[in-house]
């Protein structure tokens, strides 16, 4: 079975706190959830989907060599489910601030304290901040 890919963008601002997004209702996946400004690979290197999704979906302008993989996250989110790798990576400079660029997918976007994050969140977005903080680089849910 294929593994799906999946990035993610961890960004902390000048106090620490962690940039998440509150997903639209009726999303895909994890509605009414926080989560990291996120995407799938599509045909592109990780990075390159990352900085596209950053700019889609908040307006940030990521230089790629500005960014470093900091956390992977293999998940089963049911048994005999689709596996998923989910990769962390933290951009330690962009441009802009956080925008709602596509309202049908993210309702807000919020800086969070990594030691009062909100709820409900994705479970994986919480092991992989808690990873990241703990100086931790792989997390392994639901196998």
């Amino acid at each position: 079975m294929l593994h799906v890919v999946g990035v993610h963008l961890y960004l902390e601002d000048d106090e620490e706190r962690v940039l998440l997004g509150l997903r639209h209702p009726d999303a895909k996946y994890a509605g009414k959830t926080w989560h990291f400004l996120a995407g799938h690979c599509e045909q592109e290197s990780a990075i390159s989907c990352l900085v596209r999704e950053a700019l889609e979906e908040a307006g940030l302008v990521i230089d790629p060599t500005d960014v470093e993989l900091v956390h992977v996250v293999h998940i089963v989110d049911a048994p005999g489910g689709q596996p998923r790798l989910q990769m962390v990576f933290r951009a330690h400079r962009w441009k802009g601030a956080p925008e709602l660029r596509e309202p049908d997918r993210c309702l807000a976007w919020h800086w969070w304290p990594k030691e009062d994050l909100p709820e409900p969140i994705v479970p994986y977005t919480r092991a992989a901040i808690t990873g990241i903080a703990g100086g931790r680089v792989y997390t392994e849910l639901g196998w």
